[in-house]
Order: C-alpha cells, then sequence, then structure tokens
C-alpha cells in the first residue's frame, strides 16, 4: 500500500487553513463578538476547560460581552481567565454575570493585533510545510519500496509543491484581509 496519499495531504492543509481562521476569529476588530472568547481558557475543577463549557457568552449590545456563569464558584476564575487572555478586556463583576465593555482600539493596539496576525498566519504556513514535508517523505518512501517509480515520484512531488503553493497563497489571503479589517476599522 502507497504511503502517499494525496488525499490526506489536502485535508490537513485545509485543515490548517481553518485553523488560521478560528485563530483570526479571535482577533477583534472593535466590534463586540462572541468568538473573541473562544482562545479563552478556565481552570475550574481541577481541569482546563473552553470557558464556553462553564458559562454563556452573549452580546447584548455592539460594544459589550456578557458572560452568564453557570456556577457561582466559578465566577472568579473566569474572570481571572479573561484578564489574563491577554484580550485587552477588564471584566465588571456583577453577580454570576461578568460584563465586558469593548473599549475602543487604538492605533497601536491595532498593529499589536495586525503583528498578532500575522504570527497566526505564520503557524499556518509553517503546519502546511510540515504537510508538504510529510508528503515528500512518503513519496521518497514508496519509491524506495518500488511501490512508484522515480518519474510517477518526480511528478507527484510537484502535485504536493502545487498544492503547498496554493495553500499558502490561500494563508496569505484570508491573513491579507483580516489585517486589512484590523487596521481600516
Amino acid at each position: 500500500m502507497p504511503a502517499y496519499d494525496k488525499a490526506d495531504l489536502e485535508r490537513r492543509m485545509n485543515g490548517a487553513i481553518e485553523a488560521l481562521k478560528g485563530d483570526l476569529s479571535g482577533l477583534r476588530t472593535g466590534r463586540a463578538s462572541t468568538s473573541l472568547l473562544d482562545p479563552v481558557t478556565v481552570e475550574v475543577y481541577g481541569a482546563h476547560m473552553p470557558l464556553n463549557q462553564v458559562a454563556t457568552v452573549s452580546v447584548p449590545e455592539p460594544r459589550m460581552l456578557s458572560v452568564q456563569v453557570w456556577d457561582k464558584t466559578n465566577v472568579g476564575p473566569v474572570e481571572k481567565a479573561i484578564r489574563s487572555a491577554g484580550l485587552g478586556l477588564n471584566p465588571i463583576n456583577d453577580g454570576q454575570t461578568l460584563r465586558l465593555p469593548i473599549p475602543d482600539l487604538t492605533e497601536e493596539r491595532r498593529k499589536e493585533l495586525a503583528k498578532l496576525a500575522g504570527q497566526y498566519s505564520e503557524k499556518a504556513k509553517i503546519a502546511v510545510r510540515n504537510v508538504r514535508r510529510d508528503g515528500m517523505d512518503a513519496l521518497k518512501t514508496d519509491e524506495k519500496k518500488n511501490v512508484i517509480s522515480e518519474d510517477d515520484r518526480k511528478r507527484l512531488e510537484t502535485e504536493v509543491q502545487k498544492l503547498t503553493d496554493a495553500t499558502i497563497a490561500d494563508i496569505d489571503a484570508v491573513s491579507a484581509a483580516k489585517e486589512k479589517e484590523i487596521l481600516n476599522k
């Protein structure tokens, strides 16, 4: 059985793009969005849990997030997790609800967020390159096992490289759109 699997490589490269979109959706652009708190994990019950598993996040007004904590004993850990998430948000404790006013983005904060978007995109590119390397290694393995010829290997390596280039172009496009959204807001 050949070690090279084009469908698997495509799936993994698309996974890198989806992960990047998820990371970028967490970067705020000045409007309140529940996805803003997606990267926040809370330490409760002796484990790290995503915020959405211990509280309900809603957007009562355009520049405000509301976090309704289900268990009153978790309000402190949730508040701490949001403060330390590096999102620049200061929760206002309202009993079992935390209100998060979304501050205006300063020019400096916009640049920081754009830089962070760039870091996310670089992380996705590294993931894609790792997938490419795995694909190339699989092709060499197949050639050594005489599953494919040298000509087939070279042809398939070109195919893998084209797939990689296309995926990286997609990553650049997604990242550029988000940076533009952050800087022009």
